[in-house]
């Protein structure tokens, strides 16, 4: 008789690590099953419950992102993870942040982690990347009027592609008694400022871009002002934007090709494939 197919939960499956994720777990033979708000293969919502349990059916591992612009859902979180363990989950990789360890006591980030840690009867993992470079082509740091407008100084971060950092989640879920416990921190093969990202995009581009730097509170405010952010989430600007500042962005590690047997994709190769978001229409910052 055929075994069932193990299939994994894809949470925030159309974003920028579930969708590559999900295509790269179908490749390998295992079944995907993708869940959000709107255009995934199934509804999810951390707000309404009931697209909890469905989601969950007939699942055994679990790629779990938290709800996104909050500080506070460890409740809501540990709840969940309930649910998935009376629905048979026995793995759960969780989508973390680079340098959690320092997060504020205020973002719940650690508190998850050590939820899942807690839980005897499912193993776990933790990645926690770095900046991703796809931040560079979305609405998180767009090019407006030929400059990236971020407060980031002269500090530099190993911004690393989503589809390196799904890769890694991928075998975390793929293997994951090889995985059981571990903690990756996904990184690119260099530490570059923003300033050298903009250089790198007028390079590949042909169109000229600069970084524009300010105060790190006027750029929260004008976030929190514009409404692209709830008030509670600029303790959690604050910190991202102030490790760089400060710093102490991510170091460039082996994470990756220890995990997929793969090097890291290095910026100038990320912007090259993506050169077409900067030659596009420029945006428009709301």
């Amino acid at each position: 008789m055929t075994e069932p197919q193990q299939t994994t939960l894809v949470l925030g499956g159309t974003g920028r690590t579930g969708s590559l994720l999900a295509k790269r777990l179908v490749e390998r033979g295992r079944g995907a099953r993708t869940a959000a708000r709107h255009g995934a293969d199934v509804p999810f919502d951390w707000d309404i419950p009931r697209t909890h349990a469905a989601a969950l059916r007939g699942i055994d591992s679990l790629y779990l992102v938290t709800p996104v612009m909050r500080v506070s859902y460890a409740d809501q979180v540990a709840a969940f993870l309930d649910l998935a363990e009376a629905a048979g989950v026995r793995h759960v990789t969780c989508l973390s942040t680079f340098g959690a360890d320092d997060v504020p006591p205020q973002i719940d980030i650690k508190a998850v982690e050590a939820d899942l840690a807690a839980r005897s009867a499912i193993t776990h993992s933790v990645v926690r990347p770095a900046w991703v470079m796809q931040n560079f082509t979305d609405a998180h740091l767009p090019v407006i009027d030929g400059a990236i407008t971020v407060p980031t100084g002269s500090g530099a971060e190993a911004f690393v592609d989503a589809a390196d950092v799904a890769a890694v989640a991928a075998e975390t879920l793929l293997a994951p008694e090889a995985h059981a416990g571990a903690v990756y921190s996904p990184t690119g093969p260099q530490a570059l400022t923003v300033g050298e990202v903009a250089d790198v995009i007028t390079a590949v581009s042909g169109q000229s871009v600069t970084h524009q730097d300010l105060d790190p509170e006027a750029w929260i405010g004008g976030a929190v002002a514009a409404g692209i952010v709830p008030a509670d989430y600029a303790v959690m600007l604050r910190w991202l934007a102030g490790t760089i500042i400060d710093g102490h962005g991510s170091t460039p590690n082996d994470d990756i090709e220890k995990v997929t047997g793969q090097k890291a994709t290095s910026f100038r190769e990320f912007a090259r494939r993506n050169a077409h978001a900067w030659t596009a229409t420029a945006a428009v910052w709301p």
